[in-house]
Order: structure tokens, then C-alpha cells, then sequence
């Protein structure tokens, strides 16, 4: 991880070392299926950012008719650059709307463009967009995403606000938004702008910032477009979306295996999402004392927390038990705030030490997140080391002897050459890429047909593989010359090399186990998004909500962080 300044009061890195989590705790599946939003994720520093620079919004374009069809434009107008989000609104059956990836017509479809889009740019789009894969964008364009409609809220807010009253709170609330976006391309997709082009501006530096600007204007059009459709129906009669109301309003996503290798892929990437996350949460132990105000501000976060879990809800059975078990610790953490003296010395410490006794993996996380909300000008900055220059990292290290590389993997890959790979329970899957729609897939290696397609996923049998051959090796042998005699090991070599500098780069976990929940993946990934209210629908893929109870752009330089 990049390093950046701290406040002078805080411990230096050697200090702090004390307080990190070792990767052997965090990167295990199960807790990285338990993370939650913080201050760090991508939607929150996306935000802070857009209000402390006082960016400005303009609807520039409202082409919709009175039935909800058309096309609008919202530009974001900031000190160098300005983006526009062109949005597109279709009539479509019930019969054909679908959460699945190989759907081919939406409610709505969307960029993100760069810049403000000329007449000549809105036809062009219009002809293109709205068939997602199937059309073709340009460099001038950042993301393309698509959207349906939660039918059931929608019918629902709509009637109401054309009737002149407000909807229904709680089922408002127990669904969480209007739309649900179902893909959100950028970084190159059907010829969209490549990351490179983006990620020396210092608003789209950070993971997926143009994604999440391209989800929030996504957002605000939601519900532009809702009361537009209220007004033209209910005329003089109509109201709008009260504001506190209004920003109960989120927008979902349903996201499924495509999302799950990402993490695999991109290692040191992952490491620096991980250990940002982990040097805000060693920086706030290592407090000698908490004012009241961070006192304050933890009780503010905890009642939130709280309602936020009366608000989530889900029918998969793992998620039914997360979701008992944090409510439960919920609990537990007011009682320890009620009779433990968050004014006595190091209490944060004391605090965590007692969560990993007392609370589930799950509460546990969700304490990380409410201990970091009081301490914004000591863990906001670490967002700055979130990114990463992956080329620097692929480079290998052949004069590296072989002992070495063998007291690596021993010291840092015990997880991976401890698994019997001969029993069947832990060969029992496979990745591979689907035909259909060149998305990943999971597949039952003893019970389907593929295989022979596997993608190079399975990184700890990589690693017993590798470790299994080093040993018959001289170990002053460089690691050049056991490539040049056996080149299948180059990925793994460079990914073994790659954990000496960057502990959190690898799943500690084995990827391709009979036991083994993508939902895990995707949770970990969508935590660092910054959404809510993870449902999972099977063990391959989730509902979730993104940007409830945030700001709206109209709202946001008077928005309390």
C-alpha cells in the first residue's frame, strides 16, 4: 500500500503493527462474506469528494413524454471535467423484464459520458445504448448499464403521488428503490473508454468512481421520472416525493458470477482495498482515549445500524442466520456501550478484543465499519491508496532461489498446501467462461460437462502444484531456471512473489471446494461499492441497494457527511 501522512498524534507503522489484523483473519471467505459499507467505500468517497470541490448539476435534457418514454440528459460539472449521464427510458412487457445477464431489452439503459453530449451524440447513442452488448459505444463514453423496474413500488409510488398523497413508508422502505440495475460496464466494455485513458483525473483516480457517479445520477433520474409520470396522470392534484422520504430511495442492483473473479484477478488491487480497510481499523485501536463527540458519533452510527436491520431483509437461509446473529450482536454492542466506559484508556482496542469473543464474524464487521464513522480525518485520506499500478507487480523475480520460494510459501501459503486435492470435496468445482453470454460461470466437476474450459482460478491448487514440484529442486536453483524447465508455474511464481509485498493479495481460502459461496466474493467486492441490504438469491447471486439515505445532487454541498 501506497503511503500517505497521518495525524501527528497517531503511531507510526512499526506501532501500529500491534493493532493490524494478520491476513490469516481477514482473508478467509467467510469473513470477507461479513464485510459491510465504510467511510472507505467508493460510493461515500465519491461524495465527499463532489461536495468538498462543489461540483455543480444541471438537468440539461428532459425529452420524456407524459407516458414515461424518451430520453434526459444530467451533467456533472466539476473544476476540470464534466460528465453527463445520457439515460434512455423504454416501454417494455412484463413478460421480458429480467434480472438475468442474457436479457435483451431493459426499462431503461444509460452512460456515462465524458462531457456534454452534442445532438449528433444523442443519436448516436440513442441507436446504440439501449441494445447494451449488442450496439456499439465509443471512447467518448465511460460505463454503459441498463435497469428494470421494482413493478411492484413503482405501480405503488406512482398511483400515489398522482392522488396527491405520499406512499407507503414501510413499503418504501422494505424494498429499498425504484430501479435495479442489472449491469454497470466500464474499463473498455463494447468499446467504452479504457481505464487508462481515465486514471490520471483525479475525480475517476479511485476504484470505479465513474461507475458509482453513473449509479447515482441513475438514481435521481428514478425518481425525476416517476413524478413526471405522477404529474402527467394526476395533473394540478400530483405531489412530489417528500425529501426525507425521498432519500429512503436507493437504487438496487442483482450481480452474479461475473462480478466473483474480479477479486481473483486483480491481487493487488485487492490488497490495497484490504489494507486501507485494515490501517483505519488499527489506526482507531490504537487511540489512547475517545472524545465524547467520537462517542457520540459511534451511538448516532449503532441506532442506524440498527434500524438499517430491521429494514434488511432476505429469504436465503445463510443470510436469515447472518442476519439473526448481527441483530443479536446489535444488542450486545449497546448493553457494552451502556456498562463499558467508552472514556477509559484505549477503548477501542478493548472494544474489538471484546467483539472477537463475544460477536459473530458478522457483527464483528459490522463494528469495524461504526468504529471508523467518528475518525474521518484519520482513515478519509487512506482512500488515496485504494488504487493500484498492477503492471509494477507482474513482473517476476527470477533470481529468487527456490529455498526462498519454498520458505514463502510456507510461511504465507500454509492454506493452500495443507488441502488433500485428491479428495474429491475439494476438486469438486471449476470457473469457466459461458458460451452464451462470456460470463463466469461455477460448474460440478464430477457432475457436468467443461472442465477442459477451467479458468485459472484455483490459485491454492496452483500452489500445491507448485510447492510439490519445488521440492524435488536444489534449493540454491534460481526460480528462472525451474521456469525455463517447467513454464505452467510462471502465474503462480508471480503470485507467490507478489504476497511478500502485499500480505492481503490472496483468498485464504480454496476456491474451487465443494463448500465454497461465491456470495462471499461478491459481498466482499459490493461492501467496498459501498452497498446495503445484501439478499442473497442462491449461492451465486445477490440483491443489494446502493446510495440509500444518500445525499441527491440538488442536496448534496448542505449534506452531512
Amino acid at each position: 500500500m501506497n503511503t500517505i501522512s497521518r495525524p501527528q498524534d497517531a503511531l507510526d507503522s512499526a506501532q501500529l503493527a500491534a493493532y493490524r489484523r494478520p491476513p490469516e483473519v481477514v482473508m478467509r471467505l467467510a469473513r470477507m462474506g461479513s464485510f459491510h459499507q465504510t467511510r472507505l467505500s467508493f460510493m461515500r468517497s465519491l461524495l465527499r469528494r463532489l461536495k468538498k470541490e462543489r461540483w455543480q448539476f444541471k438537468r440539461t435534457l428532459w425529452e420524456i413524454g407524459d407516458d414515461g418514454f424518451g430520453r434526459a440528459v444530467y451533467t456533472v460539472i466539476g473544476p476540470e471535467h464534466s460528465y453527463s449521464l445520457v439515460a434512455f427510458s423504454h416501454e417494455l412487457a412484463d413478460h421480458k423484464r429480467s434480472d438475468r445477464v442474457i436479457a435483451t431489452a431493459w426499462d431503461a439503459t444509460f452512460t456515462l459520458f465524458d462531457g456534454v453530449p452534442t445532438s449528433d451524440d444523442l443519436d448516436r447513442l440513442q441507436d446504440n445504448v439501449p441494445k447494451q452488448e449488442a450496439g456499439r459505444v465509443s471512447d467518448s463514453e465511460l460505463c454503459l448499464s441498463r435497469a428494470n423496474r421494482s413493478v411492484r413500488l413503482w405501480k405503488h409510488v406512482i398511483e400515489c403521488l398522482a392522488a396527491g398523497h405520499q406512499p407507503d413508508r414501510a413499503l418504501l422502505e422494505s424494498v429499498g428503490y425504484l430501479v435495479r440495475t442489472t449491469a454497470v460496464y466500464g474499463s473498455g466494455k463494447f468499446g467504452a473508454a479504457d481505464r487508462l485513458t481515465i486514471c490520471e483525473r483525479p475525480e475517476l483516480s479511485g476504484p470505479f468512481q465513474a461507475e458509482m457517479l453513473s449509479v447515482w445520477l441513475t438514481r435521481a433520474f428514478s425518481i425525476d421520472l416517476v413524478e413526471h409520470i405522477a404529474k402527467a396522470i394526476g395533473g394540478a392534484k400530483a405531489v412530489v416525493i417528500e425529501p426525507n422520504l425521498r432519500r429512503r430511495i436507493g437504487v438496487g442492483n442483482a450481480t452474479g458470477l461475473g462480478m466473483a473473479p474480479f477479486l481473483i484477478n486483480h491481487p493487488v488491487l485487492l490488497n490495497n482495498w484490504i489494507a486501507a480497510r485494515e490501517e483505519a481499523l488499527a489506526r482507531v485501536r490504537s487511540l489512547a482515549g475517545a472524545s465524547s463527540e467520537a462517542i457520540d458519533t459511534f451511538k448516532q452510527r449503532l441506532d442506524q445500524a440498527k434500524f438499517n436491520v430491521s429494514q434488511w431483509h432476505s429469504e436465503h437461509p445463510i443470510q436469515l442466520r447472518k442476519l439473526q446473529q448481527l441483530d443479536s450482536d446489535l444488542e450486545k454492542m449497546t448493553v457494552y456501550v451502556e456498562t463499558e466506559s467508552l472514556a477509559e484508556k484505549h477503548p477501542w482496542d478493548r472494544f474489538y478484543h471484546w467483539a472477537e469473543d463475544k460477536l459473530s464474524l458478522e457483527g464483528q464487521e459490522q463494528l469495524l465499519s461504526l468504529m471508523l464513522e467518528p475518525y474521518g480525518e484519520m482513515v478519509d485520506t487512506l482512500t488515496q491508496c485504494m488504487g493500484a499500478d498492477e503492471h509494477r507487480s507482474f513482473f517476476i523475480d527470477g533470481a529468487m532461489n527456490i529455498g526462498r520460494m519454498l520458505e514463502v510459501i510456507e510461511n504465507q501459503c500454509d492454506w493452500a498446501i495443507s488441502v488433500d486435492y485428491q479428495k474429491k470435496e475439494n476438486r469438486a468445482r471449476f470457473w469457466y467462461i459461458s458460451a452464451e453470454k462470456l460470463e463466469p460461470r461455477v460448474g460440478e466437476r464430477f457432475d457436468e460437462a467443461g472442465a477442459e474450459y477451467e479458468q485459472p482460478l484455483c490459485i491454492g491448487y496452483f500452489v500445491r502444484q507448485l510447492y510439490d514440484d519445488l521440492l524435488g529442486c536444489d534449493g540454491d536453483q534460481t526460480i528462472a531456471e525451474f521456469l525455463l524447465a517447467r513454464p505452467q508455474h510462471r502465474h503462480t511464481v508471480r503470485r507467490v512473489q507478489t504476497l511478500v509485498s502485499h500480505p492481503y493479495s490472496e483468498i485464504r481460502d480454496n476456491l474451487i471446494a465443494a463448500d465454497m459461496l461465491p456470495i462471499d466474493l461478491l459481498r466482499c467486492k459490493l461492501s467496498f461499492f459501498g452497498a446495503t441490504k445484501f439478499d442473497p438469491r442462491s449461492d451465486r447471486w445477490v440483491r443489494i441497494c446502493m446510495y440509500q439515505d444518500a445525499p441527491f445532487p440538488h442536496e448534496l454541498l448542505s449534506a452531512v457527511e
